[in-house]
C-alpha cells in the first residue's frame, strides 16, 4: 500500500544536494504542467508540491520519493 500524504504534512526527500525537508502545499491527482514539463499523476499515484523549509523552493514529487517526518 502506498503512503498517502495530506496538505500540511512535513516530509523529506533526497535531492542532488542531500536530504531536503518541506511541507506539502498541493496534491495533484491528474497530469499537470510544472516548470515546462508534464508531470504524470493519478488518483492512485498522486504527485505532491512541497515547499522547502530552507529555500522556499517548490518541488513536485511522487509519494514514493517522500518520507513523512
Amino acid at each position: 500500500m502506498k503512503t498517502q500524504f495530506q496538505i500540511g504534512d512535513h516530509v523529506r526527500w533526497n535531492s542532488e544536494a542531500g536530504y531536503v525537508t518541506g511541507v506539502i502545499i498541493k496534491i495533484h491527482t491528474s497530469n499537470f504542467d510544472y516548470k515546462g514539463y508534464t508531470h504524470h499523476a493519478t488518483l492512485d499515484d498522486p504527485q505532491y508540491e512541497i515547499k522547502s523549509d530552507i529555500s522556499n523552493h517548490i518541488a513536485a514529487h511522487k509519494g514514493r520519493a517522500l518520507e513523512k517526518i
